[in-house]
């Protein structure tokens, strides 16, 4: 199992509650080969579907070279939008996570995505 180790995780954790507060519902790390729930908001259940949370997100590692050199310069990250909250997806290399929130005001989602894309790159070089 490739998963991030605790520090990392507790980084990403970190970034993930100073950007959303109390609006964080969960938190999952993922790569091509593996998915872990890092964090999950005591008042909601768990009866996601990481795996096929997992197979949809994994599609931003290959939206990375797709919109690469377009005039929109390079992807950063993907919100999706429900009818209960929200889904960040940030991808940097090898490494994703999606954060699930309440909802927010849109500038902290770019706060988010930022803060987690720097530990997320920081992962290969470590």
């Amino acid at each position: 199992m490739s998963h991030p180790p605790d520090e990392r995780a507790d980084e990403l954790l970190s970034a993930a509650r100073t950007a959303t507060g109390d609006e964080l519902r969960s938190l999952t790390y993922f790569t091509e080969a593996d998915v872990e729930q890092l964090y999950l908001r005591s008042d909601l259940s768990r009866t996601a579907d990481l795996v096929g949370f997992a197979e949809n997100e994994r599609q931003g590692f290959h939206a990375q070279s797709m919109y690469a050199d377009t005039q929109l310069g390079d992807y950063r990250f993907t919100v999706r939008v429900f009818e209960n909250g929200y889904l960040t997806r940030v991808i940097a290399n090898d490494h994703g996570v999606w954060v699930t929130t309440d909802s927010m005001e849109m500038d902290r989602f770019e706060e988010l995505a930022s803060a987690l894309a720097a530990i997320l790159r920081s992962f290969d070089h470590a």
